[in-house]
């Protein structure tokens, strides 16, 4: 599988060890039309490199200097941007709005283990919290007490000073069939932030030619599901209708965590599968875990619309709930 690229806690940590000296610069709260949400990270390198964004673009060369300032006194600093939306290009923040940056130099403020650690988190895509003092970070990280703001994957400042940085592994999706459904749901898929692959035993359906780029498991839909996982941060989506396919994925998507679990198929045949479901001796609560048919009801009919409306039930369950 392709790995994702490095963000700012791994180009962080390699900088960091590699003796250039880094800075992590991450937005904290945001007022108005900020254009970064809460929780967006870049590195500043002690030789000036940049990497991510606070602000997509306005006033990333003064938390680069800043940054650079604070690698030179080892000491964490919170700025803010604000400005009325008539001045704005006057102080950098094109878009209006006000942010706040908290500025922590690795190894004087934020601690090389505090970090490693994170980083090694991430790789193993299990989620943490970084919880540090809003005015001068310095924090360590927690995995419990946070479950709603890991559910709504929603980083900010709580009560008392504390700020609470979100690191929920990357989204994925797991898609079973490779049909013309899917040529279309993969690529907005990964527009929208998701990690996606593509699993189907049938190679003339899951080729490169018709997924270019893209991860793709030429498994059984149960073997796939046992070497990939299905964590709190993965959507099943279910595109064969055939239940020598989608029933083995089920079973094992049943027991798991992912947050999403679609199925596509008429009312008949999702009676159908619940039917199988039961006889194989799932709960009721079980089976209702299961997206049947697919899809908000929006009167799809080409591919392409059975996508979107796939695209918005994942979006709205993963960020509303079920």
């Amino acid at each position: 599988m392709s790995q994702p690229p490095k963000e700012a806690p791994e180009l962080a940590l390699e900088w960091h060890r590699a003796g250039r000296g880094a800075a992590i610069a991450t937005v904290v709260e945001t007022w108005g039309s900020a254009p970064r949400r809460v929780g967006a990270q870049m590195v500043v390198s002690g030789d000036g490199q940049i990497e991510g964004s606070v602000s997509g673009g306005c006033v990333e060369g003064a938390v680069m200097v800043e940054a650079m300032d604070a690698l030179d006194t080892g000491k964490g600093t919170l700025l803010e941007f604000g400005v009325s939306d008539g001045d704005a290009f006057a102080v950098g923040l094109a878009c209006g709005g006000t942010i706040k940056v908290l500025v922590e130099p690795v190894g004087a403020v934020l601690r090389e283990d505090v970090l490693s650690e994170l980083v090694a988190a991430r790789a193993a895509r299990e989620p943490v919290a970084y919880v540090c003092d809003v005015e001068t970070g310095g924090g360590a990280l927690t995995r419990n007490g946070y479950e709603e703001r890991f559910r709504m994957d929603r980083s900010g400042v709580e009560e008392g000073g504390r700020f609470v940085a979100i690191h929920n592994p990357p989204l994925r999706m797991a898609v079973v069939g490779a049909v013309h459904i899917a040529q279309a749901l993969v690529p907005m898929a990964r527009i929208a932030g998701f990690d996606p692959l593509i699993i189907d035993p049938r190679s003339a359906f899951g080729s490169e030619a018709r997924f270019p780029g893209e991860t793709i498991l030429e498994d059984w839909p149960d073997e796939a599901m046992e070497q990939i996982g299905l964590d709190a941060r993965t959507a099943l989506v279910l595109l064969t209708h055939d239940p020598k396919l989608d029933d083995p994925a089920l079973h094992i998507a049943l027991g798991s965590k992912a947050f999403y679990i679609g199925a596509l198929g008429s009312t008949r045949t999702h009676a159908k599968r619940v039917e199988r479901l039961t006889e194989a001796g799932f709960e009721e609560a079980q089976i209702a875990r299961i997206h049947g048919p697919i899809g908000l009801d929006i009167g799809a009919a080409s591919p392409a619309e059975i996508a979107v409306s796939i695209m918005g039930e994942l979006l709205r369950v993963l960020r509303k709930g079920a």
